[in-house]
């Protein structure tokens, strides 16, 4: 837990205003196995950066929480944050994919965004979040650790 509320704080501090944020939910590791079951949290920001200098401040926050990028696939890791949604903006370069590619595909990204904002429409797919995790195929349902 608290390597969710120092990512917070230092997103805060580095890339923008927090508007709002989503409970605490744990769930299991999604492509991989592991012992331990992971925390998930959304949250909105509102920010002055591009979507690439958000992307370079997140990796900063990422290393000063301890995460060791590797190229070894899913593993766990100190700390995961993601771009998922930028506003209405797409982008599709090798260094960044916005709306997050596989997003649609996980509840525990889905329930919690889902949880935070229902009726936003996916920039591409046009449907709520509630549609889409309503509609998710992830039989991993990830369930709520801390309410907020």
């Amino acid at each position: 837990m608290d390597y969710l509320s120092r990512s917070v704080d230092f997103l805060r501090r580095d890339a923008g205003v927090l508007i709002g944020a989503s409970s605490v939910y744990e769930s299991e590791p999604w492509g991989f196995n592991a012992s331990q079951w992971f925390l998930n949290q959304v949250v909105a920001l509102e920010t002055n950066l591009s979507p690439f200098n958000l992307l370079e401040s997140i990796q900063g926050i990422e290393k000063a929480l301890g995460r060791l990028r590797t190229n070894d696939g899913y593993q766990s890791r100190t700390i995961d944050i993601d771009i998922l949604l930028y506003g209405d903006i797409v982008i599709n370069t090798p260094e960044l994919v916005i709306p997050h590619p596989r997003m649609i595909e996980r509840m525990f990204a889905l329930q919690p965004m889902s949880e935070l904002s229902p009726n936003l429409k996916h920039p591409v797919l046009h449907r709520t979040m509630r549609y889409l995790m309503e509609h998710c195929r992830d039989t991993k349902k990830a369930k709520i650790i801390i309410e907020y």
